[in-house]
């Protein structure tokens, strides 16, 4: 029982697996919980806030930490499930657990609340940490977990574009400093108090209160303020570049579990699952949605990953579910389509175009005898139901 237990309360915490809708509520939960945190905190500064207010903004308080706190011990508990990351030694891997990053994260939301009762701190130090709450979106969230990946695969071209700038900076506020150090003498003072100039110039927030006055000031200013331009496109080309990869990844990876996961392609090794995932297009259409229409053009067969269809084949229904596959007899047949099809519910689809679906075929001869098998049982049901009636 405890165990059976302990796998369900992994499966919906754990940010690994979202499959199941309990995960998903559970995300949305948290993360509403969390913004919800940091509005409060914000609010809280305003000043002459009701004392009834303020009263409910604690009680909100404590019950978030006691939220969180749950959370917490939750993960600890059940961390020991994950194998893959080396947790399942039930004192050593939840030590290894704590110490993670996200881990870390989640303490650092919760412990100046209970700090606080055994050491006096300043409320507003306080209220700066409970900001720290904010954190925990890096787990909930999929787009800071992809902002995260595309910092971790680009650092090392963000490093050399963060020396090349830190370099520039120093160039420019020692040159201005040369010409300006005599005219101005607090202002630029030395080359310290003159990289506030260079720093405003070179990202060209251009705040105003040092400018160079002498001629040879100006003209290097405009110089640094062109050179800023380029330099600041440059870590935007790469964070550009890095995001755009890391999406391509990520949609790769998911349509190939996808097609892993029909029964037609699960035999297959990685390698073939790997270029057929590259032929095939994943669409989710939502519940009493047709997908295709008898007699229309063909242009494409597909794939059920998840969800059940209603194929109408007049005058009777049939039902296709998980696995099963449609559209294969106008394309090897060259005609129009032969029934309706309709979702029953919300269903995960891989749809293949006509000439991709040709060229799969001729790739791979051990696709197409189960299709056509298929497509022959196909056509002696509808030329029965035809006999019939």
């Amino acid at each position: 029982m405890t165990k059976s237990l302990k796998i369900q309360v992994y499966d919906v915490i754990e940010a690994s697996v979202r499959s199941d809708w309990k995960g998903r509520w559970f995300d949305i939960f948290m993360m509403a919980l969390i913004i919800t945190n940091v509005i409060a905190v914000i609010i809280e500064t305003i000043p002459g806030l009701d004392p009834e207010h303020h009263s409910f903004l604690q009680a909100f308080d404590t019950l978030s930490v006691i939220i969180f706190s749950i959370e917490y011990v939750s993960r600890v508990w059940v961390c020991t499930e994950n194998k893959e990351e080396g947790f399942e030694h039930p004192v050593m891997g939840r030590i290894k657990h704590m110490l993670t990053p996200l881990a870390l994260i989640d303490l650092i939301a919760i412990a100046p609340f209970y700090l606080a009762f055994f050491v006096s701190v300043d409320l507003r130090f306080m209220r700066i940490f409970r900001l720290l709450r904010l954190l925990k979106l890096t787990r909930y969230s999929p787009a800071i977990e992809t902002f995260a990946a595309v910092l971790k695969s680009q650092r090392r071209p963000l490093g050399a574009a963060l020396l090349v700038m830190m370099m520039l900076l120093i160039f420019a506020s020692s040159v201005v400093f040369m010409f300006e150090r005599e005219a101005q003498t607090e202002a630029f003072a030395s080359i310290p108090h003159a990289m506030w100039w260079g720093l405003a110039t070179l990202t060209t927030v251009g705040y105003g209160d040092v400018t160079p006055i002498t001629a040879g000031g100006k003209i290097f200013g405009a110089f640094i303020m062109v050179m800023g331009i380029a330099m600041f496109a440059l870590p935007a080309g790469i964070l550009t570049s890095g995001f755009t990869r890391e999406i391509k990844k990520r949609d790769f990876t998911v349509t190939w579990q996808l097609v892993a996961g029909v029964p037609l392609f699960s035999k297959l090794d990685a390698l073939r699952i790997s270029e057929i995932a590259g032929l095939l297009h994943p669409k989710l259409v939502p519940a009493r949605y047709v997908i295709v229409k008898r007699g229309e053009y063909a242009d494409s067969m597909y794939f059920i990953v998840t969800g059940e269809v209603d194929v109408d084949v007049h005058p009777e229904h049939r039902m296709l579910s998980n696995g099963d596959f449609f559209g294969e007899i106008a394309l090897l047949k060259d005609c129009a389509r032969t029934a309706t099809i309709t979702t029953r519910t919300e269903c995960q689809l891989l749809y293949l175009d006509a000439h991709d679906f040709h060229r799969l075929l001729d790739a791979s001869p051990e696709l197409r005898a189960p299709i056509e098998k298929a497509m022959e049982q196909r056509l002696a049901e509808l030329e029965s139901l035809g006999e019939t009636h």
